[in-house]
């Protein structure tokens, strides 16, 4: 599907379905990166059909407290448990894993919401540049009954550079200091976007049937959102900080608008469980994804991240391979 700038604002400036609703009663929900914005909005969501277990993670502890002190106010649920991980640190990401592993229980819901967008390279603990690591690669392993992987309508409009197409390892070229010079880290956002969508249909294609989960990717839309913080915070004069504050005044969602896209995916299609799997949710449904991502060209791509993702996080963690080889 092609989908134009005024297809956008078009999509900007219409009303949204109200919220999907489900019978949480039993269930377990977890939403990462719920202290604020569209991730604390979905919580809220949560919280109002009354799930067995609610458990927001996210990395700062005192935003934590308050995003739990807030869900209980605007919603009178108290059982919101606060979790604690790093994206930017696969160390903390295991140990999370780990702790869900002997205290979690049955996982129903996974929510992962966490993103970062950031003007110039910076490295996170592991040595891979911070965009990829908490937008994509930190994100890319659970067996929930629902696994929904927040992406970006910014996919539609990415093509990656020839060098990365072609390349056997792009996740570790876009990774290195030289690849991240700032004409290319003004696509890196859209890069791991795109990569989050990669990451939902490789793993739909790969799943056996007996498998009881179903991945999907949300376009939360153009929100308010504290994700572009860094860029208000640069200290120089910009053009572009003023283009992007008039573009927030005019086209922006609330985050509780944004967060509807990302209960659907949790709960949305209950009636066509097979048409969710794999897909793309934007403004209230299901729709097609960009045409780069059907091609041949994108297929073959998709595979490539996935081999490569899969090797990285073999890596990282024991666990992997033996998932892999159980599941996949």
């Amino acid at each position: 599907m092609k989908y134009s700038f005024l297809d956008y604002v078009i999509s900007q400036w219409s009303a949204l379905p109200p919220v999907e609703t489900a019978d949480l009663s039993g269930k377990t929900v977890l939403v990462v990166g719920a202290n604020v914005g569209i991730g604390l909005e979905a919580a809220k969501h949560f919280a109002r059909m009354q799930p067995a277990r609610l458990i927001i993670a996210c990395r700062s502890e005192g935003k934590g407290k308050a995003a739990l002190a807030e869900i209980e106010r605007e919603t009178g649920y108290d059982g919101c448990e606060l979790w604690m991980v790093d994206l930017a640190n696969f160390a903390s990401v295991t140990a999370f894993a780990d702790k869900f592993e002997k205290e979690g229980g049955d996982l129903h819901i996974l929510v992962m919401n966490a993103a970062i967008a950031l003007p110039t390279y910076q490295p996170a603990t592991d040595g891979w540049e911070t965009i990829l690591q908490v937008n994509y690669l930190a994100t890319s392993s659970s067996t929930p009954s629902r696994m929904v992987i927040v992406s970006s309508g910014v996919l539609y409009w990415i093509t990656p550079a020839k060098e990365v197409l072609t390349s056997p390892n792009p996740l570790k070229m876009l990774g290195t200091e030289e690849w991240c010079i700032p004409e290319h880290m003004r696509s890196r956002y859209s890069e791991s976007k795109l990569f989050n969508l990669f990451f939902v249909r490789a793993l739909t294609d790969r799943l056996q049937t007996i498998t009881p989960l179903s991945a999907v990717a949300v376009n939360p839309g153009f929100c308010y959102s504290q994700l572009r913080r860094v860029w208000y915070e640069q200290p120089t004069f910009s053009f572009a900080k003023i283009a992007l504050a008039i573009h927030e005044r005019l086209l922006a969602w609330t985050p509780e608008q944004g967060s509807r896209q990302l209960v659907f995916g949790a709960v949305g299609g209950r009636d066509n469980e097979e048409n969710v799997k794999g897909g793309f949710v934007s403004c209230g449904g299901l729709v097609e994804v960009a045409d780069f991502v059907l091609s041949d060209e994108g297929r073959k791509m998709q595979d490539t991240v996935w081999k490569e993702t899969i090797d990285i996080l073999s890596g990282v963690s024991d666990k992997i391979a033996p998932i892999v080889q159980d599941y996949l």
